[in-house]
C-alpha cells in the first residue's frame, strides 16, 4: 500500500498509532482504509493499494508472463519480488538468486565503466571476480559494446545501458531472473537476442523467469504460463493464450465515447461504433460479412481533415491500415461536426478479436502528427466459425473502403 502525495508513510501520529496498534498486537489501522489503485479516479483517503491479495507460486524452469494495463501493479510486484521494496503486509519466500532487471541502467553507477559495472552487478548478485571474468568476454560480446566497454556508462545511450543490463543479468546465472518491459528499448535485433537467450535459459538451464511487457507477441513466444493483474489483483491466471484473450476482453469496448469533451480547440473523435449494411449495432463481427464503421468528429476550427484507421489482432499484428490519401477520397468538408461511415468487408480472417485504432489529421499532415489518436478504441469479438489457420486468411488484408458523409 502507497501513501499518496507525500514522501514516506505518514505523519508521525500516523507513525506513533502504526507503533501502539503494533505492540498490542493489533492489525496496522491504515491497512483498512486504502483503496484500489484505480488511476483515473480520486483518492478519498489518500492510501492506495498498488497490489493486493496476491496469492502466487511459480515454480524452477518456469516462464510466468505478467500482463495489464498501466498501473495495474506489474512493476511493484517485480519490485517487492526483487526485494528492492518490502511489502507492506505478506511474505515472499524464495529459493536461489534473484538477478533483476526492472529499468535502464539498474544497479549500474553512472560514473564508472561498462567493465566496473559488470563487476559490481556480479558482487551484488553474489559472483566472485574469478566467475565474473570467466563470464567477461561473453557478456560484452552479446551486449555489443566492446568499443565503449572501457567508457563511463553516464556516456551510454539509454538502448547501450540496457542491452549490458540485460547482458550481466542473464550471463551471471541468478537461479531467478525478473525482467520488466525495459527491453523495449533496445532495438527489433536486441529484443529477439534477448527472448533467445530467455529461452536458452529457461529451457536448457532450468531458470525461472518473471516477465512483464505489453508485447503479447513476446509473451506468447516465451511464456510457460501468465497472469493478467488489473488494478492491483490476479484478474485472470493459467496458460498464455487463455490470459492473453482474458487481458483483451478487460479491453473490450464495442462502442468509444469520449469522456471529456471540454474546451478542445483541434479535432477529435467524439462517438465510434460498428454496425451491419443495415445500421444494426453488433456485440461481435462474422469473417466475410460487410460492415460499417460510424465515426462522429467535432471540427471547432473547420479545418480540412484526413482519417485513419488501423485493425489490429491480439497479439499487436495490424491486419489493415486505412489511410484517407491512400484511397483517393475527397477531403472531409469544412464543417464543425461531421458524420461519416466507412463500409469494408472482413475476410476469414483467424483472430478472436479485432482491435480499432483511430487517428485523424489536418490535410497534409499525417506524417507530422496527429490531432486525435485513440488507441483500441474498439474491441469486438470475431466469429471466425469452423475455420482453422490452415484454411482461413491470416495477415495483412486490403479491404475496400467505401466512405460517406452525412
Amino acid at each position: 500500500m502507497y501513501r499518496l502525495g507525500v514522501i514516506g508513510t505518514g505523519t508521525i501520529s500516523h507513525d506513533l498509532n502504526r507503533w501502539w496498534h503494533k505492540v498490542r498486537g493489533k492489525e496496522d489501522p491504515y491497512l483498512k482504509i486504502g483503496e484500489a489503485n484505480v488511476s483515473g479516479s480520486k483518492s478519498d483517503s489518500g492510501y492506495v493499494w498498488a497490489l493486493k491479495d496476491i496469492n502466487l507460486e511459480v515454480m524452477p524452469g518456469e516462464v510466468l508472463g505478467i500482463i495489464g494495463k498501466n498501473g495495474a501493479g506489474k512493476s511493484t510486484l517485480l519490485k517487492i519480488l526483487s526485494k528492492v521494496t518490502g511489502p507492506t503486509t505478506g511474505s515472499i519466500t524464495y529459493r536461489g538468486r534473484i538477478g533483476s532487471l526492472l529499468e535502464v541502467g539498474t544497479g549500474f553507477h553512472r560514473e564508472l565503466t561498462g567493465r566496473e559495472n559488470i563487476f559490481l552487478n556480479g558482487a551484488i548478485l553474489g559472483m566472485t571476480k574469478a566467475e565474473i571474468r570467466s563470464k567477461l568476454d561473453e557478456i560484452v560480446a552479446f551486449a555489443g559494446v566492446e568499443r565503449y566497454i572501457d567508457t563511463p556508462v553516464k556516456r551510454y545511450s539509454s538502448g547501450m545501458m540496457v542491452r549490458l543490463g540485460f547482458a550481466v543479468a542473464a550471463h551471471l546465472e541468478p537461479e531467478i531472473l525478473v525482467v520488466d518491459e525495459v527491453l523495449a528499448v533496445g532495438d527489433a535485433e536486441f529484443q529477439k537476442k534477448a527472448v533467445g537467450k530467455m529461452q536458452d535459459v529457461s529451457k536448457n538451464e532450468g531458470r525461472t523467469i518473471l516477465f512483464v511487457s505489453h508485447n503479447l507477441g513476446s509473451i506468447q513466444k516465451l511464456c510457460t504460463r501468465a497472469i493478467v493483474l488489473d488494478a492491483g489483483r490476479i484478474k485472470f491466471e493459467g496458460n498464455v493464450n487463455e490470459s492473453i484473450k482474458a487481458y483483451n476482453h478487460s479491453k473490450a469496448k464495442e462502442e468509444y465515447i469520449r469522456e471529456n469533451n471540454e474546451e478542445i480547440l483541434k479535432p477529435y473523435f467524439t462517438r465510434a461504433w460498428i454496425t451491419d449494411m443495415n445500421d444494426q449495432k453488433l456485440n461481435f463481427l462474422k469473417t466475410g460479412s460487410d460492415l460499417k464503421l460510424h465515426l462522429e468528429i467535432n471540427n471547432p476550427q473547420k479545418e480540412e481533415l484526413e482519417i485513419q484507421l488501423s485493425f489490429w489482432d491480439g497479439f499487436g499484428n495490424m491486419l489493415w491500415n486505412f489511410l484517407h490519401q491512400n484511397y483517393d477520397l475527397p477531403p472531409l468538408p469544412k464543417q464543425e461536426k461531421l458524420y461519416i461511415s466507412i463500409g469494408f468487408s472482413l475476410p476469414e480472417i483467424v483472430v478472436d478479436e479485432l482491435f480499432v485504432h483511430l487517428g485523424l489529421s489536418k490535410t497534409g499532415e499525417s506524417f507530422y502528427g496527429l490531432t486525435d489518436h485513440v488507441i483500441n478504441a474498439l474491441s469486438i469479438n470475431v466469429d471466425r466459425g469452423n475455420k482453422s489457420l490452415k484454411s482461413s486468411f491470416h495477415g495483412v488484408f486490403k479491404a475496400r473502403a467505401q466512405l460517406k458523409i452525412y
